[in-house]
This record gives C-alpha cells, sequence and structure tokens, in this order.
C-alpha cells in the first residue's frame, strides 16, 4: 500500500459531535483537541511524513464570541499541551494562518512551540489557525509587490516556484491527499492552492470519532484512484 508523505484533514463536526450527546459544543471542541495527539501518533506511525489540521479558520470569528472565547482558551491550553507532545513524539510543529490576527500571548505561546521542536526529526505537524485560503494568497502577493518595490523581484522573475514561496506553507510539500470529516463535501476556504492535485476523502464520523481505522479507510481509498490520469482504477 503506498501512503501519502502529506495528509490535510478539516476537523468538522465537534459541536454537531456534542450535541448528538447532549454536550455544549465547547465539549466537542475539546475533545476533538484531545483526538489531534491520537491521529498524530497514527500517521506518524503509518509512514505520513506531514500532516496538516484546520483548526480555526478566518471565518470562524463571526460564531458567537461565547464560543470564539472558549476556542482561544482550548487553543491557548493546546498549545502548552503541543509542546509537550512535540517533545515526546520529535514533532516538528509549525502554524500557518495570519498570526497577527491572535491575541499576543497566544503569538508567543506559537513562537516558543515552533522554536522548540524546529529541529525535530519526526511527523511535520501543521496546524492552521485563524488560516483562509484567500487570506493566505492576499498576504503573499502583498509581500511580492513589496519585494518588487524593494527591486528583489520583478515580474519576469514570478512563476509558480515563486509564488509558493510567499505561501504559509513554503517549504512543505503539497498535500496528496484531503480529509473532512462530518460528512461535509467542500474545501470552505482551506489550502485551495496546495490542493491543485490532492486526493479528496469525505468521511461520514464527526471528527472526534475519527479513528485510526477511518484514516486506513482513508488512505485505502487514496490507493484505489488512478493518481496519473484521475478517477477510480480499474480491476486488474
Amino acid at each position: 500500500m503506498k501512503i501519502p508523505q502529506h495528509v490535510a484533514i478539516i476537523l468538522d463536526g465537534n459541536g454537531r459531535w456534542a450535541k448528538s450527546k447532549g454536550m455544549p459544543r465547547n465539549y466537542g471542541h475539546a475533545q476533538g483537541s484531545k483526538n489531534v495527539e491520537t491521529i498524530c501518533r497514527e500517521a506518524w506511525n503509518m509512514g505520513i511524513k506531514y500532516l496538516t489540521v484546520y483548526a480555526f479558520s478566518t471565518e470562524n470569528w463571526k460564531r458567537p464570541q461565547e464560543e470564539v472565547e472558549a476556542l482561544m482558551k482550548l487553543l491557548r491550553n493546546y498549545m502548552k499541551t503541543c509542546l509537550k507532545t512535540a517533545e515526546k513524539n520529535h514533532m516538528r510543529v509549525r502554524v500557518i494562518g495570519n498570526k497577527t490576527g491572535l491575541a499576543p500571548d497566544i503569538q508567543e505561546r506559537i513562537a516558543q512551540l515552533e522554536e522548540a521542536s524546529q529541529n525535530n526529526d519526526g511527523l511535520n505537524f501543521q496546524i492552521a489557525i485563524n488560516y483562509g485560503s484567500r487570506d493566505e494568497m492576499i498576504r503573499a502577493m502583498k509581500k511580492m509587490a513589496a519585494d518588487r518595490d524593494a527591486g528583489k523581484l520583478s515580474a519576469e522573475d514570478i512563476s509558480e516556484e515563486i509564488f509558493t514561496s510567499y505561501l504559509d506553507t513554503a517549504g512543505i510539500p503539497d498535500p496528496d491527499l484531503l480529509i473532512r470529516t462530518s460528512g461535509e463535501q467542500r474545501l470552505s476556504n482551506y489550502l485551495l492552492w496546495q490542493l491543485a492535485y490532492a486526493e479528496f476523502y469525505f468521511a461520514d464520523v464527526h471528527w472526534p470519532d475519527f479513528t485510526k481505522e477511518e484514516l486506513a479507510k482513508a488512505i485505502d481509498a487514496y490507493n484505489r484512484r488512478d493518481r496519473r490520469y484521475g478517477g477510480v482504477k480499474e480491476e486488474e
């Protein structure tokens, strides 16, 4: 079985999972964050080298203030937990997204986590926080324009490779497989440039119920795709 080098996941369904159990949405987010650590471990054991998860989008600020505040509190706690997990499992952790839109203390914790884990040789784990693909591309174009004004870049220099180098994911290979949980089948402004040639897999389970077995199902489906031409492989 061929294991995808890079898997991207949209962590969907935490709130609905909690509601189905008669619990508040924040309980679902807390359980979902715990599952991230489990899937990181299982992904590495399966041979996946890069894992990128969509934790908080630029659109998530529109949610009720109480839920946003709870998510930010959860994020603060997760940064502490992730620091310990990264050390234990030798993960290299990077955060993609517009970090300047986050509270100063969260930015500081992100910087500490990235610095502390930068030389680790285990799973490359990317967390998308305050991330939106359109926002990412606009920020990239602004940096390119600034470099052009400074004489560091000419219009003739611009290529796919150059543009990619200005994105948050610079230096990280594009995902081979995108997984979205909870049955939804849309990209939600996630890695639009990077997912150009990825295979998509939509799982019917909510994120807190996404297990090692569900990940294996997604990889099995990936192996049944014809990566040369698209579509499903013919039976041999």
